[in-house]
């Protein structure tokens, strides 16, 4: 009985700590498929619910870096930022809601360092219809006993930038 009690105190701990800001949780940064569910979880949410800035900023090395397609004058370029530049531009309560999942993972690991292409699907409503694809490619750095991601890129597909069948959902 006494085992029981102390577990479900850590338990309550834990769950209390992590309400409180504390990051990274253990669970997602001890594997890349941890790390990857966190980041998928830690962006999507429905609409009036407050972003997981801080759970985000735990899954990304201090240095660590956002690029995405901007466009300027027609042309299509890329914008890299860090964490705190890319969210500047969203409000800490969502606006809309958004979820954002994964769809297909190609992994490739040596020593310390990870790419992962991981196709994406995104939805304005948890099971509503699919508005949006595309592929995030994710830098990855394993120290200190956790995975740190180290860069998030992606590209959007479009009618002229297909997902390859070799990307899609399998």
């Amino acid at each position: 009985m006494r085992k029981i009690v102390i577990i479900l105190l850590f338990i309550g701990q834990t769950l209390s700590a992590q309400q409180n800001g504390k990051y990274p949780i253990a669970s997602d940064v001890e594997s890349l498929s941890g790390i990857l569910s966190a980041a998928y979880d830690a962006i999507s949410g429905e609409e009036g619910t407050l972003r997981q800035l801080e759970r985000i900023k735990s899954l990304y090395a201090p240095n660590g870096i956002i690029s995405k397609n901007s466009v300027n004058n027609g042309i299509v370029d890329r914008e890299v930022m860090n964490l705190d530049e890319f969210h500047k531009g969203f409000a800490n309560q969502r606006e809309y809601s958004f979820y954002e999942e994964e769809i297909n993972r190609e992994v490739r690991i040596f020593g310390t360092i990870a790419t992962v292409w991981s196709t994406y699907q995104i939805r304005n409503e948890k099971n509503g219809p699919i508005k949006s694809r595309g592929i995030n490619n994710i830098q990855l750095h394993f120290k200190d006993n956790r995975w740190w991601i180290l860069c998030w890129s992606w590209d959007v597909e479009k009618e002229n930038n297909k997902i390859p069948s070799t990307f899609d959902s399998h």
